[in-house]
């Protein structure tokens, strides 16, 4: 009934959230319209000889005008204003970026040879190649890369494809402030460093044409269908954002976690189902022509990565990086954390961890209620912090999510300016490029630092809407 109840209010609040920023931004204009008209009849009355010093004009219009802009950037209730101004400016920055900022070519031709094998009839996966080496993504990337390969005349006309990455940009955004709508805790000038502020996020998308913003925009699409209780739908498009890039897996034991928590272990059987019956849909053709060298080719978890694409790993000598005990290492750092927050920050109930084994009905203590968002977002964190490369899908991650995890778990470790120093030093050491000694090290004790947010902070349930009486703009002006 509980759940029943919070999924109940959770789409109420998502379906008010952008009419709410609509209502807004009424009000605050009509504010601004009557002080204007109240200006204009002064000066008709015969008052211009002075209008800065008038009370109108000079005193309530200015105070008025800083407390709304102060609440506007402030306020988490005003994260649908907010966001749609930022979408509205992106869309501008975006078409700027394509104009005056040359395109650079890194994987596009390789991912358009890459497919156009698969155009050609060939199903064995080893053959599938590019001037960039053998295909290494799953089924999924090819059938999506080749619609853009025919959509853009055989992988010819870059422009098009960067006004359709342009736009994939902003639908990821708008899928990402849902969810910020959803918390109600990040105060919303914070929105302006996760997108307006780096410029690599936009070389991601419409300079570099990478796969890795169309993974994380399925992700999000996912989390939004999860948010709102249909998990079905949910764990579809996971499976197919793990289907474009195997890296999606790093939200995976969160997930687990998540549908043990809402089915128990028989419910959450069918959810799984349908996660690996759409990878086994997708790499059909490959599997019956060569099952062996689609599976090493596309899911290969033991694929060494080079020392000079390393960010987070710049300071130890390249020996060190490629020794085979270094990854040994991390993978045990990655699972051991996984085991911690699982027993001491995702499990809250009073009983045991294997009570999630257990129907929901069954369970003598149910768990309060957890945010979805928390799990899955510190679930990848802890992958990105064992992470032996970081990739472009975890830039795309990082700079969209990174507000939730700093002030969507409050503590008092990390107070509100350090949280914003945070946010600037990491858009430092993920912009600066090539990555240095400084850069990486500086990147690492921002991980700690966020691990102690997220270790010592609590994940809350989203606050609730403030009333009317509660809201400055909704009395009238005095």
């Amino acid at each position: 009934m509980a759940t029943a109840a919070n999924t109940c209010s959770f789409r109420c609040a998502s379906a008010k959230g952008f009419r709410l920023g609509a209502l807004r931004c009424q009000q605050i204009s009509g504010l601004l319209a009557k002080d204007f008209r109240s200006y204009r009849s002064g000066l008709l009355a015969g008052n211009a000889s002075s209008p800065i010093k008038s009370s109108v004009w000079g005193g309530g219009m200015a105070v008025r005008l800083r407390r709304v802009c102060r609440e506007v950037l402030l306020e988490p209730r005003y994260t649908p204003l907010v966001a749609a101004c930022l979408c509205l400016a992106e869309g501008g920055v975006n078409l700027w970026v394509i104009r005056r900022v040359p395109y650079t070519e890194i994987d596009w031709q390789a991912y358009m040879q890459e497919v156009e094998g698969f155009a050609n009839g060939t199903r064995d996966y080893t053959q599938l190649r590019g001037d960039t080496g053998p295909l290494v993504y799953p089924a999924g990337f090819v059938y999506l890369f080749l619609g853009l390969y025919y959509a853009t005349g055989r992988g010819a006309d870059i422009r098009l494809a960067q006004h359709i990455f342009a736009g994939l940009y902003l639908l990821n955004l708008l899928l990402v402030f849902r969810i910020y709508c959803r918390t109600c805790k990040v105060p919303p000038y914070v929105f302006f460093f996760m997108c307006c502020a780096s410029y690599r996020i936009h070389s991601i998308f419409v300079l570099r044409l990478f796969n890795d913003p169309v993974a994380m925009a399925i992700l999000f699409l996912a989390i939004n269908f999860f948010l709102e209780d249909r998990w079905s739908w949910g764990c579809l498009l996971f499976s197919l954002a793990v289907s474009v890039k195997m890296n999606i897996l790093l939200f995976a034991p969160g997930l687990l976690f998540l549908l043990l928590q809402r089915f128990g272990l028989l419910g959450c059987i069918p959810k799984l189902c349908i996660c690996a019956v759409l990878q086994v849909a997708l790499g059909l053709p490959f599997l019956l022509e060569n099952p062996v060298g689609y599976l090493t080719r596309s899911f290969d978890l033991g694929r060494q990565f080079q020392f000079k694409w390393t960010v987070n790993w710049r300071f130890l000598p390249e020996e060190v990086f490629q020794h085979r005990a270094f990854h040994a290492g991390l993978l045990l750092a990655h699972l051991a954390g996984l085991v911690l927050f699982a027993l001491h920050r995702w499990h809250r109930s009073k009983e045991s961890i294997l009570s999630l084994l257990k129907d929901p009905a069954e369970r003598k203590h149910p768990s309060p209620p957890l945010s979805i968002i928390f799990i899955l977002f510190s679930s990848n964190f802890l992958g990105i912090c064992c992470s032996r490369s970081l990739h472009y899908q975890f830039y795309v991650w990082y700079f969209h999510t990174l507000p939730y995890l700093l002030w969507c778990t409050p503590t008092s470790k990390l107070t509100h300016m350090p949280k914003v120093l945070l946010l600037g030093v990491i858009e430092l050491c993920w912009n600066t490029y090539p990555s240095t000694v400084c850069s990486s090290l500086s990147l690492h004790i921002c991980h700690g630092l966020v691990l102690l947010q997220l270790w010592y902070g609590t994940a809350l349930p989203p606050a609730p809407q403030p009333s009317k009486k509660s809201d400055p703009l909704s009395r009238k002006a005095q």
